[in-house]
């Protein structure tokens, strides 16, 4: 792997979840309650009756949608959209506070392998033995994404307020495969190189048992980017900002579990969550890049030595009427530069991450924290002839913060901070026009204010702006060519739909 694929964040190729993973709560009967005894378990079915839409959310719980929303949706029981949407008879407000930030209900539906459904399969066999139950419906989805992006500095020899359309255009397959395992599969066209490929993809089992008198919901899942498999929207693959830019600058540097080895491995992985209260998880991950050389020889790049392993332990709590949880997670990954024998580069990764839910009026707040630590010990590239760092070993540090505010099912407001600093690396962060360093460092930090309109749920209009302080390690001539951060500065304006 180049210098360049290992210490610069890949452009991420946004997900919206077929509103599979979605946004309100609703009342509960405390009669509905009782079966559930306070456990995590979702029905195997949907609830035939509106008045159990989801019963076992708490009244407290209520944020959204209003008291005219809910009779609408208790008369349709259901508004038909995507995959997931379209399995369950259930609006993707009931997943979703806005895509991709998930609910209480959200998560379990993910949880529970995606199996939740309402509908009445095509069944095989006999009834005590079933060999076959199959959706009566195509699992299918499809998601847009139209932007333009503006500068505020035109990146030299090229022309501002960058069009795309399609930005991104994805096509997912979603839903129960078997009463137990479901799948999350997303095929993806990139309007900025015009080339298709595999995206996030999942295939997940859950069941239930009890452990000290307690339900324990426990799962494997199979999935090719770390972290997808997460359920809040704290970790790398599901965090803020939910859409961006893949046009303007981005920072030289970011840890190796933030995006760069999306779509590059496959991780297999045991969860558990307890009581509703404890969630833990360990994955294996080896080397599975696309359109790679099979088996990998010394052609390939970033290839990992045997198998990389990531762990992740949460708490979450319900006080009063706000949702709190507070966790952490790490990877550690052995990678060779290039080809598969020799010196590797040795990437310990480990994060923080808290996210607290709280109802204001009929709308919620969210508000999510990460800090990320990589240690690098960069063995392979400092040997390497010519070096690709100056340094045997390094240091990142990522601390990112942000908050969501929706009113309403229409509006949210998000706003975030963002820091990475680092050591310095003389040949690692060299001077390069616009993407370089003059400083030899990975310093970068600034703010995110987004505002979206929700059209429909799931149709989105949107406005984010990105304001940088310091860019590769400085504010001004950060790149040895002139260019200070502010001429970075992005204004992202985005259509989101999925169909």
């Amino acid at each position: 792997m180049s210098s360049t694929l290992l210490f610069t964040r890949p452009t991420a190729l946004l997900v919206f979840c077929a509103c599979a993973t979605a946004v309100t709560w609703m009342p509960a009967r405390a009669a509905a309650l009782a079966p559930l005894r306070g456990g995590s378990a979702l029905p195997r079915r949907a609830p035939s009756r509106p008045d159990e839409l989801i019963p076992y959310i708490a009244a407290n719980r209520i944020v959204m949608p209003s008291s005219a929303e809910v009779r609408a949706m208790r008369a349709a029981h259901a508004v038909l959209i995507p995959s997931f949407s379209r399995q369950t008879k259930l609006a993707c407000s009931v997943c979703h506070y806005a895509f991709p930030q998930l609910t209480p209900f959200g998560r379990l539906f993910k949880l529970n392998g995606y199996t939740l459904t309402g509908l009445v399969p095509i069944a095989g066999g006999d009834t005590s033995h079933p060999t076959l139950k199959l959706a009566p419906i195509p699992p299918a989805a499809a998601m847009m994404i139209a932007s333009l992006t503006n500068t505020g500095a035109a990146v030299p020899g090229t022309q501002n307020n960058t069009a795309l359309l399609p930005d991104q255009l994805s096509v997912f397959l979603g839903g129960e495969v078997t009463p137990r395992v479901g799948a999350f599969v997303q095929l993806t066209y990139s309007g900025q190189d015009g080339s298709i490929g595999i995206d996030n993809t999942e295939f997940r089992f859950a069941n239930h048992t009890t452990l000290g008198a307690k339900d324990l919901l426990y799962g494997v899942t199979l999935h090719n980017n770390p972290t997808m498999q997460d359920v809040w929207n704290t970790t790398p693959a599901w965090g803020f900002p939910f859409a961006s830019s893949g046009v303007a600058p981005s920072a030289i540097a970011s840890p190796i579990i933030d995006g760069a080895l999306g779509q590059q491995v496959l991780g297999l992985g045991a969860y558990g969550l307890w009581n509703r209260t404890v969630y833990g998880e360990f994955t294996a991950y080896r080397s599975a890049p696309q359109g790679g050389p099979a088996p990998l020889d010394s052609t390939a790049t970033g290839v990992g030595r045997n198998m990389m392993p990531y762990w992740r332990l949460a708490l979450q709590h319900q006080f009063g009427a706000t949702y709190g949880m507070a966790g952490m997670y790490g990877m550690v990954a052995n990678l060779y530069p290039t080809g598969v024998v020799g010196a590797v580069d040795r990437f310990t990764d480990v994060g923080l991450d808290a996210q607290l839910e709280h109802p204001m009026g009929a709308g919620v707040l969210i508000a999510r924290s990460t800090w990320l630590h990589e240690r690098q010990n960069l063995n392979a590239l400092a040997s390497a002839d010519p070096r690709g760092a100056a340094n045997r070993t390094d240091a990142l540090d990522v601390f990112r913060v942000n908050a969501s505010y929706m009113p309403n099912t229409r509006l949210t407001l998000s706003l975030g901070y963002f820091s990475t600093t680092g050591t310095a690396d003389s040949v690692l962060y060299s001077p390069a026009s616009v993407v370089g360093s003059r400083t030899s460092s990975p310093a970068t930090n600034g703010a995110i204010g987004e505002l979206d309109f929700n059209a429909w749920e799931n149709t989105r209009l949107g406005a984010q702006y990105t304001v940088y302080g310091r860019f590769n390690g400085a504010s001004t001539s950060y790149d040895g060519s002139g260019r200070s951060a502010s001429d970075n500065n992005t204004l992202f304006l985005f259509a989101w739909v999925a169909f």
